[in-house]
């Protein structure tokens, strides 16, 4: 399936709900498919305006994903609907869940040691049957002996938390290390973990889980800001 496509300030969306994604990922991993997942929202936009050598590295991605209802917002302003989100999350869950049943082989790298530590111990509880060929914090100085590992495991699914714009980078150096689904999910690994919480889902039905992370994170108000920056930035370039 090779999905169209609406682009929010010079950077293509695939037109697909979650079930769909999710369906072509499956195929991917039966066809044993090399592909590269980027969860865009807003602030990543912004970046990407800002840096355009950022910009071409996640436009080489297989898949970017709207993950922000400010990209939502933003594709009905130029009358190019988007069917919904595809979260860095729910498909983080989704692939584990996948991988689950069908004892596919994962690698997690990101998130601090402690944090990983968690997250791993909650795989190995959770997840039984997925093969957790290796794993690694993303306070590293060197990646050698983890490229290594990946090379020599052949994972199905890498994961990679590192934050913008560093997992992407990292992802697009590294790609050829796996014939596998590589995906980057930022602070994912912290809420699978259970140290940060995510938004009760009536925030998550009102498209208000940015307005929870504010409240339980007040300093993040600074990075806030990049979504009324990012409509008005919009509805500047529908007018023009």
């Amino acid at each position: 399936m090779s999905f169209s496509t609406v682009t929010v300030m010079d950077v293509p969306f695939i037109k697909a709900t979650n079930q769909e994604f999710l369906t072509q990922l499956q195929t991917d991993i039966d066809q044993k498919k090399r592909r590269f997942i980027v969860t865009a929202n807003p602030e990543i936009v912004l970046y990407a305006k800002d840096h355009p050598e950022y910009k071409a590295i996640i436009k080489a991605a297989d898949y970017i994903t709207p993950d922000g209802i400010g990209i939502i917002k933003a594709a009905q302003t130029i009358h190019q609907p988007l069917p919904e989100r595809v979260t860095g999350y729910d498909t983080m869950v989704a692939l584990l869940e996948k991988a689950n049943t069908q004892h596919l082989r994962v690698y997690l790298l990101g998130a601090k040691p402690e944090v990983m530590a968690a997250v791993v111990t909650k795989v190995q509880q959770q997840y039984p049957g997925i093969d957790l060929v290796g794993y690694h914090d993303g306070y590293f100085k060197e990646d050698t002996q983890i490229l290594a590992d990946i090379h020599d495991k052949q994972p199905q699914l890498i994961f990679v938390g590192l934050g913008y714009p560093k997992q992407e980078n990292w992802i697009k150096q590294n790609l050829t290390q796996a014939q596998a689904i590589w995906m980057g999910v930022g602070g994912s690994f912290d809420v699978l973990s259970g140290m940060t919480k995510r938004a009760p889902k009536v925030f998550q039905d009102a498209h208000l889980e940015w307005f929870y992370r504010l409240l339980k994170e007040p300093t993040r108000f600074k990075r806030m800001l990049a979504i009324p920056k990012f409509m008005w930035l919009m509805r500047k370039e529908k007018r023009a």
